[in-house]
């Protein structure tokens, strides 16, 4: 089906900007540009498709459809009120509305929500003496209302659910990554699927699960089959079909190996489930250890892991437990790569090793740094008064 070409953005976690157009190129995405926390490109409806089936750094693919000046809330109600909305919302469907707004003249989200309801809400029924049920379950349309300044962009969310939901994780430990994140991570680290890949401290499993993923080139959204679009009224079941079966295609081997250990008995069982919900169970190799006693994969291997933060460890632990992760990597590792990612910045200090590198991102609502370390013999050792 060769469609129309139309603008969409790609939300991302600040930091992963050019990861995620790096993805767009190579799934064929046209007239690129980087944004804060987003990417822009055109393509038609199965690149949307493609996009929301593939991108691994991707939280929502949103499809602007109504721009527009509003200096105050009547012009805003004015305006959306213009729109043709009749021609996407049936009266008798249901309709939500998620707001971003960076306003000096709209100081409340919810209100400007709320006032661009009121505008769609009030033509349909004008029209049809019914109007659309407002919820938050399973809606027929979302709509993504974003307002900076004066400059109002409505898009319709072709996701969903954030994508960052890739529908294998059954429980999580404690402050879990963000599944997003860790996949930007992963791709950040310039891994090229040539070596082991190594997490000592795995916790639910997602980094490990993402790597897999990643060397197997499973598409990101696998595991799931629910998204926003399927009940747009131009979705193509065929065509969507074909592009999963192509993607799937695409699934290959890998010829190297998988490890997750945690020293956490809990942890390893959670990361277990995940895993084997995920059918990966052949592919990556669980050990209850602690990091100091956990051998590495023999051959050249890259390490990516995720320490307990402030929020899981108190403070002197956790600048012994970062002082520990420096030592073992100077001692057990040399010859590979370690990269950490952490919200801790003082804790980085403990790790003894200087940074080859440091990217700033974030997970979640968490500012972290990431962090890499070339373990070559003899790693230069650094003041913590750095």
């Amino acid at each position: 089906m060769e469609g129309k070409d139309f603008r969409m953005v790609a939300k991302t976690m600040y930091g992963l900007e050019d990861v995620l157009v790096k993805e767009l190129e190579t799934i064929g995405a046209k007239n690129i540009e980087k944004l804060n926390r987003a990417v822009s490109f055109e393509g038609d409806m199965t690149m949307l498709y493609k996009a929301n089936y593939l991108l691994r750094t991707a939280i929502s693919i949103l499809k602007p459809i109504y721009s527009f000046e509003a200096n105050n809330e009547k012009e805003l109600y004015d305006n959306v009120y213009k729109y043709k909305w009749e021609k996407l919302i049936n009266c008798d469907g249901t309709l939500s509305i998620e707001p971003v707004v960076y306003s000096s003249i709209f100081t409340h989200s919810l209100y400007a929500s709320q006032k661009t309801k009121d505008a769609i809400c009030d033509r349909i029924r004008k029209m049809f003496l019914q109007r659309p049920t407002l919820t938050k379950d399973n809606p027929d349309i979302i709509l993504n209302l974003h307002i900076n300044e004066n400059q109002v962009t409505i898009s319709l969310d072709s996701s969903g659910e954030s994508l960052h939901r890739r529908n294998y994780r059954l429980a999580t430990e404690k402050a879990p990554i963000n599944e997003v994140v860790a996949a930007g991570l992963i791709q950040l680290s310039g891994w090229e699927r040539d070596t082991n890949f190594f997490d000592p401290m795995c916790g639910s499993g997602t980094i490990v699960i993402e790597a897999a993923m990643y060397a197997y080139n499973i598409p990101a959204q696998y595991y799931r089959h629910n998204f926003a679009f399927k009940k747009w009224a131009d979705f193509s079941m065929p065509e969507y079909r074909r592009m999963r079966q192509q993607a799937d295609k695409q699934i290959r081997d890998f010829d190297y190996e998988i490890w997750g250990s945690d020293i956490s008995g809990s942890a390893i069982k959670t990361a277990t489930e995940n895993i084997t919900n995920a059918k990966l169970h052949k592919d990556i190799e669980l050990f209850r250890s602690d990091i100091q006693e956990q051998d590495p994969p023999e051959g050249k291997t890259l390490i990516i892991t995720n320490p307990p933060y402030g929020q899981r460890i108190e403070t002197d632990d956790l600048f012994d437990l970062y002082e520990l992760i420096g030592r073992v990597f100077k001692n057990k590792y040399s010859g590979n790569t370690a990269w950490i990612i952490s919200s801790d910045l003082d804790a980085f200090k403990y790790v003894g090793l200087r940074p080859s590198r440091k990217i700033t991102i974030y997970n979640s609502n968490l500012e972290c740094r990431f962090c890499k370390y070339e373990l070559y013999e003899g790693s230069k050792k650094v003041s913590k008064q750095m």
